[in-house]
């Protein structure tokens, strides 16, 4: 087993080093983050920070890259608008949403240049991507600046959930397989997920009925 102590880490080619580091945590879900701008311009952007925070009240958190001088449409919509989506990345379209983290143009959207179609309720200003088997509206509630490496937290209240019935169980649990969404690994690599085992909740001394 190959080791990498802290020294190691720091002489690393910066850009294997932020391919490792960015691969170590495993498989993290694959997210296209919509939003509006105030002037109506829409944008679209794949994540793989999506995070649970907690279910009452319901919770998700998201890190943003640093700021900068680079333009963040995504952070500055959700900042402005105080609202946005989150939508699981159907595992067919894979291609399509990382396309999504090419550099457009402030003035362009990625939704059309990557193919994917705008979907809106009443009330409700960031567009969901109609594509997408599982999506969510969030109102922003917290920021959380982390000062370690200048990025920053987004914490926001789920507002909406649009799913598919057939893969919710009796207990709530979605069954991520029959909705074939991606995972993503680092940067750039694509998952499908694929049920392995399920357990019911563990108790000490259960281990024979697990």
């Amino acid at each position: 087993m190959k080791h990498f102590d802290r020294k190691d880490i720091d002489q690393l080619d910066k850009i294997f080093r932020l391919n490792l580091i960015n691969s170590v945590t495993g498989i993290k879900p694959a997210n296209l983050i919509g939003t509006q701008s105030e002037e109506g311009q829409t944008n679209l952007a794949i994540f793989s920070s999506v995070i649970h925070l907690g279910s009452n009240p319901p919770l998700i958190g998201m890190v943003t890259r640093p700021t900068g001088e680079v333009p963040r449409h995504t952070f500055e919509n959700i900042r402005r608008s105080g609202v946005y989506t989150i939508n699981a990345v159907p595992l067919i379209s894979t291609k399509a949403a990382h396309y999504t983290s090419a550099k457009f143009e402030e003035g362009e959207s990625e939704f059309e240049a990557c193919g994917f179609n705008e979907k809106y309720i009443d009330g409700f200003a960031a567009p969901f991507v109609e594509e997408s088997p599982i999506q969510l509206g969030l109102k922003l509630r917290q920021e959380l600046p982390i000062a370690l490496n200048g990025t920053i937290m987004l914490i926001g209240e789920v507002e909406h959930v649009f799913v598919d019935e057939n893969a919710i169980s009796e207990q709530g649990y979605l069954d991520l397989e029959k909705l074939d969404i991606a995972g993503i690994s680092g940067l750039n690599t694509y998952y499908s997920l694929e049920k392995s085992d399920e357990y019911p909740y563990a108790r000490k001394g259960d281990w024979s009925k697990l």
